[in-house]
């Protein structure tokens, strides 16, 4: 493996790149709450697919990069962009995917000869019955209370978490935003 660095103009578009997708990430999880019903729909899927389309965009800048600079084989680019895995949202919802949500959402369980539509059924059900999503995850918590406090810092409108967010995450969150306040000294 070479170990030249990224070059400086590429690395700060992918820094401004992740902030955006980053940004677009805390709209998603903002709109589950509670408050705003009305348009968690639209917006949850509007920034959803905001983020991904920026994180591809930083994908691609950063694989033109190794196309047009390095000695990289297309084989082995595909590989690292896991060009396997990529399917398009033009498709829309797959089989798969609406029979996540029946297990989820206590929908119609799948024909028991259908073994691998009766394992996407329980991987539903396993976020509804507690399984996966139950238990407070402190990673996922620290995640959001993070994402939300920087918003909060960004936008100068702290007060507005306790609009939206449950009590336990929007006082995370306000930790997040006070520290992001003031700078805070380096300690060695």
């Amino acid at each position: 493996m070479e170990s030249t660095p990224m070059p400086e103009p590429l690395r700060q578009a992918v820094h401004q790149l992740v902030s955006e997708a980053v940004t677009n990430c805390q709209e998603v999880l903002q709109y589950t709450e509670p408050g705003f019903a009305h348009d968690w729909k639209r917006m949850t899927l509007i920034r959803a697919t905001d983020a991904s389309d920026t994180m591809d965009m930083a994908s691609m800048l950063i694989a033109a990069y190794c196309q047009q600079h390095t000695d990289i084989s297309m084989d082995t680019l595909a590989s690292y962009l896991q060009t396997r895995q990529q399917r398009s949202r033009a498709t829309g919802p797959r089989e798969s995917d609406r029979q996540k949500v029946a297990g989820m959402l206590g929908g119609p369980r799948p024909a028991d000869d259908d073994r691998s539509a009766l394992r996407r059924f329980s991987s539903g059900q396993s976020y509804a019955e507690g399984g996966l999503m139950s238990q407070a995850d402190p990673m996922r918590l620290l995640t959001e209370a993070c994402l939300h406090g920087l918003k909060a810092r960004i936008c100068e409108d702290v007060e507005a978490l306790d609009s939206y967010l449950p009590p336990h995450v929007a006082a995370l969150a306000r930790k997040v935003a006070e520290v992001l306040e003031e700078p805070q000294p380096v300690t060695v």
